[in-house]
């Protein structure tokens, strides 16, 4: 494993949020195959804009680089082309960021060939501004004569080249993607048309959205086709629906999303907008929490803001605060997590109540109604369990009795049956 020392410059006035901090980039480095053999943190009032830390620290690096030979240093923030160059020349080492960290992991995550263009979209566009420092030794040669157009240098040429080619690949890969966003949209119209009820799971990552999804799998009358779920960080990229059908014969879609971390990168969200436009055609949202992390408020804030940034406002939220079969004492859940409920999707721990309230929810604008269908109209049965659910169905010698639910704006369509 690549041996790092991670670098960061704490802003906050609250330590612990900062410590919290340094110890997930940890974990990122791990899902990276690189293993951290120091920590270095400066407290500053703000960021040097020249080379991050300041200079005494940097002498500190040094040191800390020859003693504990290490290969590579992992800054907890995004650094700039110029502090990467500055870096660069003083300390005579590879330096990577969080952003980078984030790209790569979820370089070796994707799958699908969506995932693959989003996060080939978010790291170009990451390195494009970075090519500079990458170029910076040729941009100095000069040409003599008759290879290069006024007498510019085989570096700044280089340099132009690369960013043209970066820039044709960016757009090449955005055209692919929008063919996958317009087959997503026709997707999502057609659930929309045959009046399916959408959930979205959202969360911070390793919250244990997938598993959260394969719970209400195992409760579900229909097929139970999993989806992958693993302990680590980001596990899976690729957006997953499955069909979910009650006791009661109620149905509803689930969508589990992709998961959100700190500092997360913008082009990740740029790249990502596609899948994550799941999310703001939600009639719902479950957003599930890691209840044992110490700053689960913060993961939430984190998260509800990038979902404010993709435009996802007024969709009623259930916050499902998950692995509560590994806490000791019993979870108080705040006020301001007005619809919330404890859960446990590896032990199945209040999955059939979680379900209970996303029916509740999804059943705000439904009533019950008592149908007398005749044998031969019996079409109006299959439109009940299309559009709302049946709860009984009674055959009687002249007709048919059926207990069931539909929303309130389809009930014209039924009133001579009532």
């Amino acid at each position: 494993m690549e041996k790092a020392i991670i670098i960061g410059v704490n802003t906050i006035s609250e330590s612990h949020i900062f410590l919290d901090e340094i110890e997930e980039l940890k974990n990122l480095c791990l899902a990276c195959d690189i293993e951290v053999i120091d920590v270095i943190t400066q407290n500053l009032n703000d960021i040097n804009s020249s080379t991050y830390v300041g200079k005494g620290k940097i002498e500190e690096i040094k040191i800390a680089i020859n003693s504990l030979d290490a290969e590579t240093l992992v800054f907890n923030d995004e650094l700039t082309p110029s502090q990467i160059n500055n870096l660069q020349e003083a300390l005579e080492i590879a330096i990577y960021d969080r952003t980078f960290i984030i790209l790569e992991i979820f370089k070796r995550r994707a799958k699908t060939k969506e995932a693959l263009m989003q996060v080939e979209i978010a790291t170009l566009k990451y390195s494009l501004p970075r090519l500079m420092g990458l170029r910076q030794g040729l941009s100095r040669q000069r040409g003599a004569g008759g290879g290069f157009a006024h007498g510019r240098g085989a570096g700044e040429t280089k340099l132009e080249l690369d960013r043209r080619i970066t820039n044709d690949r960016i757009v090449a890969l955005k055209k692919e993607l929008e063919a996958a966003t317009i087959l997503r949209k026709q997707q999502r119209k057609t659930r929309k048309t045959n009046n399916m009820h959408t959930v979205c799971l959202v969360g911070y990552t390793n919250s244990g959205k997938s598993s959260t999804l394969n719970a209400l799998l195992n409760h579900s009358k229909g097929i139970k086709k999993e989806v992958f779920q693993k302990d680590m960080l980001f596990a899976t990229l690729e957006t997953s629906t499955r069909a979910i059908q009650t006791e009661t014969n109620f149905r509803f879609l689930v969508t589990d999303t992709v998961g959100f971390v700190n500092k997360l990168p913008h082009h990740l969200v740029e790249a990502f907008k596609s899948t994550l436009e799941e999310i703001t055609e939600a009639d719902l949202i479950v957003h599930v929490v890691d209840a044992t992390n110490s700053n689960y408020k913060l993961q939430i804030e984190t998260t509800e803001q990038v979902l404010q940034s993709i435009g996802v406002l007024n969709i009623p939220t259930i916050y499902a605060f998950n692995k509560i079969d590994l806490l000791d004492e019993y979870l108080y859940i705040q006020p301001q997590y007005i619809k919330a409920i404890r859960i446990s999707a590896t032990t199945d721990k209040n999955i059939d109540k979680l379900i209970e309230m996303i029916q509740k929810e999804l059943e705000r604008d439904f009533i019950e109604i008592t149908l007398s269908i005749p044998y031969k109209e019996q079409e109006i049965i299959e439109f009940l369990k299309d559009n709302g659910y049946v709860k009984a169905i009674n055959y009687l010698e002249t007709r048919i009795e059926v207990l069931g639910k539909l929303p309130q704006r389809l009930l014209s369509k039924v009133e001579k049956y009532k």
